[in-house]
């Protein structure tokens, strides 16, 4: 397909003995679908792990930018490499705090709260630390941190003294100096030279969106769409009871077992359903830093290449809980990728209707695909080219999706770059 707007990725994993994705008790997350309790892995949980593998197919092994996602952003990457220069850090405190007010909320700072920081009331922590997490890139923290720091110098000349004694308190008049050279930053400036960064939020938020509370951030809408993955079938699970031996205990002898700790896990199995699409013009235009509407004329390599290294991750790539003691190391029996124009549709309702597990759940699983995808084709006509990797009882599946043979996973991600490539 010359132009298509959208790569769909449809998978199916399975993982035995594990928990992958745990809630606020501890259990594993669930899900109700169709009248039946299934396991679920929640989108954040898979985003997380394809954002930080670092295997052949990692994401920041491309030239781009990273993103920063943190409450200590201010804190740790602006205002302590300031310090660590020899900036004094009451003048660091009310210049980050000043960029942080104008980047999150567009707000200025009172001069009350400037006057308590240059008093020395407010520390560097209680000041900078953010209620939520702020999603930067690294260029846009580089510029934040030179704005501050040429912020700094304007005052050299009136309270260079701060250089050589930090602990000197501040007259009126000096407080006055500073504030007023504070308030000197121009968010319209911040704003014009943030936007000329290009993809200045980095490859995180070019890719997963970023929220912005201030129009001087450029607010990034999601490109990549990803779904809670679910099992086909009703939940499995099991109460896994453990004890830990003190050892030190159990070799005095004398009839001591040398239990150092009893405790009970949540095991669970599962076959899970995968769904992602990937809105390729929204893609091309936040790597690109283009408008929507250019996506067609402008450079796509990257864009393709995100694709390729995204297809290979969600096949591969695990969620990482409970490493030690389960090993969740599964690779996907089956992934379907689909290229094209119309708006996307998942193929969840294929097990609207919980799969029977016997007397073979990933033969079951594909019969009830098969027949899903042939109605919906039937209804709707196959808008979409598709592409297919998989194991197993594959062959009432390939003529249901009318996909040709299953190739390798590396071919099924080369021919997904192309049709981004276009």
């Amino acid at each position: 397909m010359a132009n298509a707007k959208f790569i769909q990725i449809h998978t199916l994993t399975s993982y035995p003995g594990t928990l992958l994705n745990r809630d606020d008790a501890g259990f594993a997350k669930r899900l109700p679908f169709g009248g039946a309790t299934r396991t679920r892995i929640s989108s954040q949980c898979m985003k997380y792990h394809w954002r930080h593998n670092d295997g052949e197919q990692g994401l920041y092994r491309l030239s781009v930018s990273h993103t920063v996602r943190s409450r200590q952003t201010f804190i740790q990457l602006v205002a302590q490499p300031l310090i660590e220069e020899g900036y004094p850090p009451k003048l660091v405190v009310c210049a980050v705090n000043t960029l942080k007010e104008l980047v999150l909320s567009g707000k200025s700072v009172s001069d009350a709260d400037y006057k308590k920081i240059l008093k020395g009331e407010e520390d560097l922590d209680s000041v900078l630390k953010t209620s939520q997490v702020t999603i930067l890139g690294e260029p846009e923290v580089r510029y934040l941190r030179q704005l501050a720091a040429n912020t700094i110098d304007s005052l050299r000349q009136e309270l260079g003294f701060l250089w050589d004694d930090q602990e000197t308190e501040l007259s009126k008049e000096q407080i006055k100096i500073a504030i007023d050279a504070f308030k000197q930053v121009s968010e319209k400036d911040m704003k014009q030279n943030l936007k000329g960064l290009g993809i200045a939020t980095g490859l995180d938020a070019a890719m997963f969106g970023r929220m912005a509370t201030s129009d001087i951030l450029a607010r990034g809408d999601a490109a990549v769409h990803v779904a809670h993955s679910f099992t086909t079938h009703a939940e499995e699970s099991e109460s896994d009871y453990f004890s830990a031996v003190d050892e030190l205990v159990a070799s005095m002898g004398e009839g001591e077992l040398g239990s150092g700790h009893i405790n009970t896990n949540e095991l669970t199995s599962g076959l899970f359903y995968g769904y992602v699409v990937v809105d390729v013009p929204l893609l091309i235009s936040n790597l690109e830093g283009c408008d929507r509407k250019d996506w067609e004329s402008v450079d796509r390599t990257l864009a393709a290449d995100v694709v390729e290294r995204l297809i290979h991750l969600i096949a591969t790539a695990s969620p990482g809980a409970k490493l030690g003691s389960t090993a969740p190391y599964s690779r996907s029996e089956f992934v379907l990728v689909e290229a094209g124009t119309s708006q996307p549709r998942t193929l969840a309702n294929a097990f609207r209707r919980p799969v029977d597990m016997q007397p073979d759940l990933l033969a079951n699983t594909y019969h009830a695909l098969a027949n899903h995808v042939r109605e919906i084709d039937s209804m709707y006509g196959t808008n979409e080219e598709r592409c297919l990797s998989a194991t197993g009882p594959i062959e009432q599946l390939t003529a249901a999706l009318q996909a040709g043979n299953a190739i390798p996973l590396a071919n099924t991600a080369t021919w997904a770059a192309a049709q981004v490539r276009g």
